[in-house]
């Protein structure tokens, strides 16, 4: 009975006999291997064993059609596509294998990804050089190539021109290792270092994979073409792969307890690529793939494209959705650590990334700005959200502070107009004792605005407020009060979130509420007054603070 076949389209591979070596040493369940030998024959030949099934084709057919051909054979319920110059984790199948029993099967499923160190050149004198062009011996600096009889003589580099030899180290290097990648307009594969900092868990959903390691149902891999000859022989693999997954009504996963090593081909030449890639082949691929996906074309699509983009944010597609988050690193960790949580688990939800500022340095968000000389203060809040929005890439930001719950519901929200802030005024105030209350109330904490213009005003509110003194009559929410008058005056408005905030008024973070009516001198302000021990879509504010404390 086998579980897993592991298909391995192979032209011209120099390190196929050590990848096969390298699945076998470390696959522990009923896995088998399926190599299709496509225009070649290795030298040397390859050894036989029980687990293997080698296929060859007199004449290459291209990568995709090989990988066809080897998954037709396949005994396994599961399919894995490798490239041929790829080293594995010990019992990476079975580890693959168990997460799929929690996937369930409507999945593509990969390792995290590592480089491989294959080899080095190396000189009778014991010099090394890292994987690339052969050659005689010289020296590499900053990316710069040094040859002796050149440069290294008078320099004293360590070369000595003479011949160098291929040893073999075959090492997975310890980092980095990848797991979040994309595409951008143009269908070209990306990496997306950013997103991986959004994301938690064994199983971590990506946009897009590389396409030299992937798992998947052998059902699944021809009723959804997922190695297409229509595209040509090579290229557009991990993003025809991620469309088809997603767009069928699937997810694409990776696998954070296992891992694979690929082979970077770093040059060109005698360590070029085995199968012919002109660029007008690359660029009709990709043009391809914006015909089908993009214009909603590939008939089993159960989603459309756009469904893809709402879930994942990517950059440059359209309007990007972030968020700051500013402490003074002061509150109680019992309050800002579920605060934290929360926060990240809200945007997370919603693909928004949270860009943090802080007065000590703290591992939150996709970056962390920090200000370890300045003290808490008024003028200093301005300075962090300012270092915030600077340093945040999204088209729109969400103003987050230390002591308050975001629901999800917050970041559904889209500002129909560049000019304007808004602010959600669906906030509730809890008390220590699990009161609640609630009226309509224009807070920074709930502002929302486009971050060109937010830049623009915190610009101009921290030079003026180094010149002259801040007060809080001056107001904090922009726009709101008209005590002031700006350089650059924008308008406000107002929104309602479909589920509340929770506003957290006890601990060190309190700040003065008043909660009788009595205790205001403009009553009209009380729209809305409402008072109760539980809060609408969270529940008890008693069980709030427990949790809390």
């Amino acid at each position: 009975m086998v579980d897993l076949s592991v298909l391995i389209p192979s032209r011209n591979e120099e390190f196929l006999a050590r990848t096969i070596q390298d699945i076998l040493e470390h696959s522990k369940g009923n896995t088998e291997i399926i190599a299709v030998l496509d225009g070649y024959l290795p030298d040397p030949p390859l050894m036989p064993d029980p687990k293997i099934t080698i296929v060859y084709n007199p004449v290459s057919v291209g990568q995709r059609e090989a990988s066809n051909q080897a998954a037709k054979l396949a005994k396994g319920k599961y399919v894995m596509k490798v490239d041929a110059h790829c080293a594995f984790d010990d019992g990476f199948d079975v580890k693959m294998l168990e997460a799929f029993k929690e996937t369930g099967d409507n999945v593509t499923m990969i390792p995290m990804m590592k480089n491989l160190h294959v080899f080095d050149w190396v000189c009778p004198d014991g010099h090394r050089r890292y994987q690339g062009l052969s050659g005689p011996c010289y020296w590499v600096h900053n990316g710069k190539e040094f040859v002796y009889e050149e440069k290294g003589k008078d320099k004293g580099l360590p070369t000595c021109g003479k011949p160098t030899n291929k040893d073999i180290v075959w090492i997975p290097k310890k980092s980095p290792t990848t797991h979040s990648f994309r595409f951008d307009k143009t269908m070209h594969f990306q990496y997306w270092g950013e997103w991986s900092k959004t994301q938690t868990g064994d199983l971590r959903e990506t946009m897009s994979i590389q396409g030299s390691c992937f798992m998947i149902t052998k059902k699944k891999y021809f009723e959804l073409d997922i190695c297409s000859e229509d595209f040509h022989s090579w290229g557009q693999q991990g993003v025809e792969v991620a469309c088809k997954t997603w767009l069928s009504g699937g997810r694409v996963v990776v696998n954070m307890k296992t891992w694979y090593a690929h082979m970077f081909r770093t040059k060109g030449g005698d360590f070029g690529f085995p199968y012919s890639n002109p660029q007008a082949k690359v660029n009709e691929n990709r043009e391809l793939s914006r015909e089908l996906f993009q214009k909603d074309k590939w008939p089993k699509a159960t989603r459309k494209f756009q469904w893809i983009l709402d879930k994942f944010n990517p950059p440059e597609w359209g309007i990007s959705k972030g968020a700051i988050f500013y402490t003074d690193s002061q509150l109680d960790e019992k309050i800002a650590k579920p605060v934290r949580d929360q926060l990240l688990k809200a945007t997370k939800e919603k693909n928004v990334s949270i860009v943090s500022s802080s007065l000590k340095r703290m591992d939150f968000g996709v970056k962390n700005v920090r200000f370890p000389s300045l003290k808490r203060g008024y003028l200093t809040m301005f300075k962090q959200i300012l270092g915030a929005l600077e340093n945040s890439k999204s088209d729109i930001i969400f103003f987050c502070e230390h002591d308050v719950l975001y629901h999800p519901s917050h970041f559904d929200f889209t500002p129909p107009d560049k000019e304007t802030f808004y602010y959600n005024q669906n906030v509730w105030y809890l008390r220590q004792d699990g009161h609640a209350l609630h009226y309509d109330v224009n807070q920074l904490s709930g502002l929302c605005v486009y971050r060109d213009a937010a830049i623009i005003h915190f610009r101009e509110r921290y030079e003026r407020f180094t010149k002259e003194e801040f007060t809080r009559n001056t107001g904090f929410e922009p726009f709101t009060h008209h005590r002031v008058s700006w350089n650059h005056e924008f308008k406000y408005d107002t929104w309602k979130s479909e589920a509340p905030n929770i506003d957290i008024r006890f601990g060190i973070n309190s700040t003065g509420m008043r909660w009788r009516k009595d205790q205001y001198r403009n009553q009209q302000l009380l729209i809305n007054w409402t008072e109760s021990e539980e809060i609408p879509h969270w529940g008890s504010g008693l069980n709030f603070v427990k949790t809390l404390f």
